[in-house]
C-alpha cells in the first residue's frame, strides 16, 4: 500500500467534469497538493455522504491551494450523473479498468454490492514533488476519513 514519503503513482485517466476530459496525476501536481479521495462507488449513501462533506469543506482546500479529486471504478459518464445528483463542483476521476486502485493497493471486495475489486474509502494528499504526505485506507467502507485531519495535511 502507497504510504507517506513514497512517490505516489503516476496516472492518466479520464475525468468527470461536467464533460469528460483526461488527467495526468504529475502534470496536476505542478498547481499545488492533490487530494485524491478514493471512494467505493458512485450512488451510495456513505459515498455520497462523504462527497457531500468534501463538497462543504472545498473552499477550505481550495484556500489551501490544494485540488480534490474523487477516484472511483465507475464509468465518467456514470460520475457525471453523480456529480450532477449531488451538486458537486470538483472532478471525478475514473478508474474503470482498476489500474489506479492497483498501483495504489486499495482494492476490495464490496459484497454488500457484490462488486469485486472497488477502492477502499480512502485519501491521499501528494505535494508538488509527487510525494504522499498523507494517507488514511480503512477497511471498513462504512467510514469516513477526518475532514479536519485530511484539510490540515493539504495545507
Amino acid at each position: 500500500m502507497v504510504s507517506v514519503g513514497d512517490a505516489a503513482p503516476d496516472f492518466t485517466a479520464p475525468v468527470a467534469n461536467g464533460d469528460i476530459d483526461e488527467i495526468t496525476l504529475s502534470e496536476e501536481t505542478e498547481s499545488g497538493p492533490i487530494v485524491l479521495a478514493f471512494f467505493p462507488g458512485a450512488f451510495t449513501s456513505v459515498c455520497s455522504h462523504e462527497l457531500n462533506t468534501f463538497q462543504d469543506r472545498l473552499d477550505e482546500l481550495t484556500e489551501a491551494g490544494a485540488t480534490l479529486y474523487g477516484i472511483s471504478i465507475d464509468t465518467p459518464f456514470a460520475q457525471n450523473a453523480f456529480r450532477d445528483e449531488l451538486g458537486i463542483e470538483f472532478d471525478l476521476v475514473s478508474d474503470a479498468g482498476r489500474e489506479i486502485v492497483d498501483a495504489y493497493d486499495i482494492s476490495m471486495d464490496f459484497e454488500a454490492l457484490g462488486v469485486p475489486n472497488v477502492a477502499k474509502r480512502a485519501v491521499f494528499v501528494i505535494d508538488e514533488n509527487e510525494e504522499v504526505t498523507y494517507a488514511w485506507v480503512s477497511d471498513d467502507p462504512g467510514v469516513e476519513p477526518d475532514y479536519d485531519e485530511v484539510i490540515d495535511a493539504a495545507t
